[in-house]
Formats: structure tokens, C-alpha cells, sequence
């Protein structure tokens, strides 16, 4: 199971990415994505986990637009069509999301 979990505060996200590997969960499992590459890059450097990589440049090619790519990167980590499209709509509005592919998330912050 994926838990997904989404913010508003940065420092509240790095928090709880700490709590998350305090209690064994892999950095490898945990990611966060966010409209904004240079907010996802430095929340991943400041947690030591992985950012959910996106290529604007890229989006020409494949996507119409960035949250088409944002929706399918998404989908890539386990996030079902219907909740992809949800989440997207919430990053249009500034949230940051925190994805765990670990059971054991849940029962951390859940």
C-alpha cells in the first residue's frame, strides 16, 4: 500500500520524513513531488530522500502540459487514476506531497 500525505509547510514534511526513517522506514521508499523542481530538490536534499524527478522539457514530447506528467509519475508510484488527478489539482494550489511505499508509514503517521 502507498500512503500519501500532503502539506502546506515544508518543516512540517521534513519532520515527518525524519519520524519516518527514525523508525526504519528506507529513504529509498520515500518521495516527494511538488510543482515547483526546485522546492522538490531541496526538500529531498534536506531529508535525504528521493524526489520525484519531472523534465519540463521533456513534457513537449510525451505530456501536454506538466500536470499530465505530474499525474503519471504519480500513477508510476501506486497512486490510483482517480487520486492522481486529485493530488495534481492540489499541487495547482501549492501542496507538497509526501509518498511512502512502505505498509509501516502508515501506522508512523497515519
Amino acid at each position: 500500500m502507498t500512503f500519501v500525505k500532503s502539506y502546506t509547510n515544508d518543516e512540517m514534511l521534513e519532520k515527518d520524513v525524519n519520524k519516518l526513517k527514525d523508525n526504519n522506514i528506507n529513504s529509498d521508499n520515500i518521495f516527494i513531488l511538488s510543482h515547483d523542481d526546485d522546492r522538490t530538490a531541496r526538500i529531498a536534499k534536506n531529508t535525504a530522500t528521493a524526489g520525484v524527478d519531472y523534465n519540463k522539457q521533456d513534457i513537449g514530447d510525451d505530456f501536454e502540459k506538466q500536470g499530465d506528467e505530474l499525474r503519471e509519475k504519480l500513477r508510476e508510484l501506486g497512486i490510483s487514476n482517480e487520486d492522481a488527478h486529485e493530488y495534481e489539482e492540489d499541487m495547482d494550489e501549492g501542496k507538497v506531497f509526501l509518498i511512502v511505499k512502505d505498509d509501516a508509514a502508515n501506522s508512523v503517521l497515519g
